[in-house]
């Protein structure tokens, strides 16, 4: 395809959406546009497009900024933050891009968000939904399609499934979405502190499976993917229940966080307990930090989150390891003891605490200077 750098100019057409080509603002050198993507010219793909997007393709994204009122270089912005490569002015988009456009730029003139938050609010969009939809058709679209009857092609199911599924998966996505965009609010409005709603005070907990380099040398592909999710899912599953929030899946490990102590150390310990019970599953460690916690597009940063990485590090097998603040934030609201010999002089209050805490030896942690870790364990009742 050969790239148009006129304003009316097109060549062939290309579809839209994470990861797919859109284009570039009039200042890019052409040398610098990738040209190893290009939009596909398959009929096939392109009714799946237009059964998809829900129209043709009509506009060259520089017709597209003109149409939207917005310039070339701030579309170009939204759209490479939404995942979007450059395809120079291939008369690839649609009504829906150019109202996207139109909405977001709306957004920034009406004063309710600033243009950088717009940006990030289009990338943090793009990226969610890019894997979103690479995992529904890498695992969900792709099992579905298998040919029913000999003779039949995988390309002949797809389009009448996609047709039946596409309303239904829209309107469940946004269900979701609502669902947690309500609980995010509730979380933030109920913070007293103005400057806690971004910069909060959390437990974070980093759980790490032992031994997983030499698993991936031993099990087969396939075998690791289905160790890898059935981790993954157990994770969620448990982090959701007991009122956790999962950042993030790295494999072999899971972060996740509790805006109090006790429920980030029943998360975990609930993860030990789950994880001991499956004979398939490597061993478990754990790591919990409590403290200020800066939050940004859905991740976790500082150094709270720093010291609980560290924290699982130097965990022992099927163990829990917390720094002193969670050790004394699990105390302050009576979960745990600061030591047995405190319960015993306490038996009422004892018997109501759910964790017990052992202080470990102090040593040295890599970025963040000496630290004492304590050993959490489920407290036994007596």
């Amino acid at each position: 395809m050969t790239v148009d750098d006129s304003a009316s100019g097109a060549s062939a057409s290309g579809p839209t959406g994470p990861g797919t080509p859109i284009g570039r603002d009039q200042h890019t050198p052409h040398h610098e546009v990738d040209h190893t993507v290009q939009p596909t010219a398959d009929p096939l793909a392109i009714r799946l497009e237009q059964l998809i997007l829900g129209a043709e393709r009509r506009y060259t994204p520089f017709q597209a900024a003109r149409s939207a009122g917005v310039s070339m270089e701030l579309a170009s912005r939204f759209w490479r933050a939404m995942g979007f490569a450059d395809i120079g002015q291939a008369r690839a988009l649609t009504e829906a891009d150019v109202l996207a456009l139109r909405r977001l730029a709306g957004l920034v003139e009406a004063g309710l968000l600033s243009e950088p938050m717009a940006v990030q609010v289009a990338r943090s969009t793009g990226q969610t939904t890019a894997r979103l939809a690479e995992w529904q058709i890498d695992s969900f679209l792709e099992g579905l399609t298998e040919p029913p009857e000999p003779g039949m092609t995988r390309t002949e199911v797809t389009y009448p499934l996609v047709e039946l599924l596409l309303p239904e998966l829209e309107e469940f996505l946004v269900y979701v979405w609502r669902r947690q965009l309500a609980a995010a609010t509730g979380r933030v409005v109920q913070v007293a502190d103005d400057e806690e709603m971004v910069d909060r005070r959390l437990a974070v907990g980093f759980a790490d499976l032992v031994g997983f380099t030499r698993l991936t040398r031993r099990l087969e592909e396939e075998e690791l993917g289905e160790l890898v999710e059935s981790f993954e899912t157990t994770a969620a599953d448990l982090v959701a229940a007991y009122g956790g929030r999962l950042i993030k899946t790295l494999g072999d490990e899971v972060l996740y966080c509790a805006d109090d102590a006790a429920t980030a150390a029943e998360i975990a310990l609930r993860l030990i307990e789950t994880m001991e019970a499956d004979p398939q599953m490597p061993e478990l460690r754990v790591g919990i930090a409590f403290g200020t916690v800066t939050t940004r597009m859905g991740d976790v940063f500082g150094t709270t989150v720093n010291l609980a990485s560290r924290l699982t590090s130097i965990a022992p097998k099927d163990a829990v390891l917390v720094d002193g603040a969670m050790a004394e934030e699990l105390s302050r609201t009576g979960a745990a003891p600061v030591s047995e010999k405190e319960a015993e002089t306490q038996p009422d209050e004892g018997a109501a605490y759910r964790f017990a805490l052992q202080p470990m030896w102090q040593r040295p942690v890599r970025g963040l200077g000496v630290v004492e870790p304590w050993s959490l364990t489920r407290r036994k009742r007596r």
